[in-house]
This record gives structure tokens, sequence and C-alpha cells, in this order.
């Protein structure tokens, strides 16, 4: 019993660790979801505690909230969005429905820390009080989509925009360093017409920019925020002016363009916003596996597969194999994406769980749009800098693959006809011969001609 203190929710009594700043309906919480031992990362925590040091801002300037309180309360909160007391933010991310464990989680903790501020004892609610005073002309309902949304946009401006524009700036990078290159190029896996090697990862390069620009399409609806509606989207107990104020403080603090929703109703009922978003990581995670899939396929060999290109090589690919080289970033980026289609897959399913007034999945929501963002930046930064800037294209397989292409036909068909030029790629890739041995031997064109059309210069 010595590290354990007696609180009290509405319930009964709890026994509590006796240097927690959490109270008994976070213990409770604990008691109930031991499920995967994974909380709701930082940057939800932070943006909780940001709602929470508006609200006590609002209420304060609403004279809703005594001064005194809403300072003590508005300090601790700044010590949580700076990193402190971490490890009070204890609910597992699979939790009870709407995240009103992780809404009092927050409570208790500002509640407590905010009266340990004012000379109280640590879990001592009397004078500043979770419900009453913290969560002050709030709901779990209206906090946790807003602190879903805040934190989603804080991320993709943190990380995921720097990782993936510094990965289209190296692709920009490649797509001029290999312009020169001409190479075979390949459709349906088969051999096709020439393609510039800069051309393919200009490709790329396009690919990515454009989910670029529809990934920050779907942010901008992330800052329509319903905060104020509290409970179903009436603003019950809540000031007229609260919500305003509180919204204005959030977009101070973050310094991003929050503004009130004009529909709180639309805004309680679905998490649309988080939905727009994970679906375009979703695409940018589909199109990252087939530049991750096309690189491991162009560098396949060294000396059984394409080889067009060669990887840096970063670690041993083989415990029975000496000297084999994996292309193991290439993988790592492909389990990512996996793991992003996936977690799309688990948002849709949870958004399906709105009904009437509230969605009460919104957890599991936030949490797999959190990780899909940061798993997306880590690993497109360690795939720009440990693999991608440091390509170099193998040359001399390009030429060969070039040379023995049955596809530098097609450029015969408005000299000879479609039937004709079917035939002479039939009789080479019988024989063995190449296109201008066959056109030779047959003396359908002059040497001249042949080298002249089946220059690759001319096909591109």
């Amino acid at each position: 019993m010595d590290n354990f203190r007696i609180a009290k929710d509405t319930l009964g009594e709890v026994k509590v660790p006796k240097e927690a700043y959490y109270g008994a309906q976070t213990q409770r919480a604990v008691e109930n979801f031991p499920i995967s031992g994974i909380r709701l990362p930082f940057s939800f925590i932070k943006a909780q505690a940001i709602i929470k040091k508006s609200a006590a801002f609002a209420n304060k300037e609403c004279k809703a909230l005594d001064d005194k309180k809403a300072n003590a309360i508005m300090t601790a909160a700044d010590e949580i969005i700076n990193g402190e007391m971490r490890d009070q933010f204890v609910v597992d991310a699979y939790q009870a429905g709407a995240g009103t464990s992780q809404n009092m989680n927050m409570n208790e903790v500002l509640a407590s820390r905010a009266f340990e501020l004012l000379g109280g004892e640590k879990g001592d609610y009397s004078l500043i009080h979770p419900n009453d005073d913290v969560n002050m002309s709030q709901s779990t309902n209206d906090t946790i989509p807003t602190a879903i949304q805040i934190s989603i946009a804080m991320e993709l401006q943190a990380t995921l925009y720097p990782a993936l524009s510094r990965l289209i700036q190296v692709l920009k990078k490649k797509e001029i360093q290999f312009h020169e290159i001409i190479k075979a190029g390949r459709t349906h896996l088969q051999d096709a017409v020439p393609i510039r090697l800069g051309s393919e990862f200009k490709g790329y390069r396009g690919t990515l920019e454009s989910v670029e620009r529809t990934l920050k399409h779907s942010e901008t609806f992330l800052y329509e925020l319903g905060l104020g509606g509290n409970a179903v989207g009436t603003g019950i107990n809540a000031h007229p002016d609260y919500a305003e104020l509180a919204i204005k403080q959030i977009a101070q603090t973050t310094d991003l363009p929050f503004t009130q929703s004009k529909n709180t109703y639309a805004f309680m009922q679905n998490t649309n916003a988080a939905i727009r978003v994970s679906g375009h990581l979703k695409e940018l995670a589909i199109h990252l596996i087939k530049i991750s899939s096309d690189l491991r396929l162009l560098s396949s060999g060294p000396r059984t597969g394409f080889a067009e290109i060669m990887l840096p090589a970063v670690q041993p690919g083989s415990s029975i194999m000496p000297g084999k080289i994996n292309p193991v970033i290439l993988e790592n980026l492909y389990m990512i994406c996996s793991q992003v289609i996936g977690n799309d897959a688990c948002v849709s399913t949870a958004a399906i769980g709105s009904q009437l007034e509230i969605n009460a999945m919104m957890p599991v929501i936030g949490f797999n749009v959190l990780q899909s963002i940061k798993i997306l930046s880590n690993g497109i930064t360690i795939f720009t800098e440990k693999c991608l800037k440091d390509i170099t294209a193998n040359e001399e397989n390009i030429q060969n693959w070039l040379e023995q292409s049955l596809s530098l036909v097609t450029a015969l068909n408005p000299h000879i006809g479609y039937e004709k030029a079917a035939a002479v790629a039939k009789e080479s890739f019988e024989t063995g011969k190449t296109l201008k041995e066959v056109l030779e031997s047959k003396k359908i064109l002059s040497r001249e001609e042949i080298d002249r059309i089946l220059d690759p210069n001319s096909m591109i």
C-alpha cells in the first residue's frame, strides 16, 4: 500500500500509483484495457494539451473560470506541450469508445499538476477538478476529434512534407543525372521501345508531385474545428464566445490556420478530414510501392537479373551466401507502405462506426493516421538518404539490353510495314541474330538506312 493512494470517482474507490498525476478514471481504463501496450503518440497528447490550454484561456476570458485556476491549468498544459510528464499518459490506444478515457487521462493529469503548482498535493482535486475546471465547456466528443485534426496537421507539416519534398528533389536530380542514358523500355515486363533512364525517374517525380498536391488539398479540411460543439454539437454548458476564443488560441499556439467549423454537427458525426488524409496517405504508399518494386527489379542481379542500376550496399544480405547484397532499404519501404495501406483499411472500418451524433471509434482512427504519417516520414527519409541519392547507372548492361531489345523493330513500321517488321522480329528471336543482322541478310534496307532508323536516339 505504500506505493499506492486511494482515488475516488463516481463508481467508488480505486488504487492508483502514489506518484501518478492521473486519477481513478485513468486507472480504471488501464485495468479495463490491457490490450496492446501501445499508447497514442506524443503528437496526440500535445494536441490535447493545446486544446486544454486554449479552453482554459477562453473560459478565463469569458469569466467562466477563475483566473487563478485557469493560469495554473495553462502552466501545467505548457509543461506537457514542452514534452514533460509523458509517462503519465498511460491509456492503451485500443480503449473505451470515443476516447473518454484518453480525455480523462489528460483532465486528471492537468488538474493534479495545476493544484501542485498552487502548492497542493498531487492527486488532490479539491481545488481544481478534472471535469468541472479542466474539462469546462468541453466534452470527449468534441475534444478528441479536434485533437486528431490538430495532431495530424502538425505532423504533416513537421515530418511528412519535408521528407516528401526532399524525395522529390532527389528524384529531380536523378532525372537530370540519367537524362542522356537511353535504355530498353518495358511494358507487361516485355521488351518495349526505348526510353531515357532519366525519364523513368521523371515519371516517379511527377507521380509523387501529384500525390503531394492532393494530400495538401485534403489537409485543408483539418483546419475546420468543431471545438465548442460539446456533447452533441449544440454547445451545451459553454459560453457563446468560448469556441471562437479557444480556436483562435489554438491557431496562435500552433501557428496553423485553424478556424471554427460552420457545422459542428457534421464535424462531430464524422471524422471526414482524417478519412480524407488517410486515403491520400494510402495513395502515396501505393505509388511508393511501385517505385520501390521498379528499383528492385532494375537492380536485380548482379549477374542474373536486369542490373541496369546499382544500389548502395548498406548491409550484408544473407546469413548463408557470402557477398550477397539485398535491396533492404527498398524492401523496408515496401513493408512500411503495406502497413499504411492496412492502417487506411482500419480507419475506413472505424469510420463506418459513426452513429447518430458521434463516432465512437475515434481513438483507433487517430492512432492509425498518425502512425501512417510517422512511418512514411521515416521510411521516405531513409529511402532518400540511404538508397535513392546514391543510385548509379550500369551503362554497360543498359546498352547490352538495349541492343538486344526486339522492340526496336517498332521504328521499322513506317518504312517496311507492321507485318514485315513482325517477321523480322520473329526471325531475330528464333535465330538469335540482331535486328540489324536479319535486315542486312534479307537486304530489306541499306546499312545506312538500318543504322539511321534503328538509332535509339531517334525513338525518344
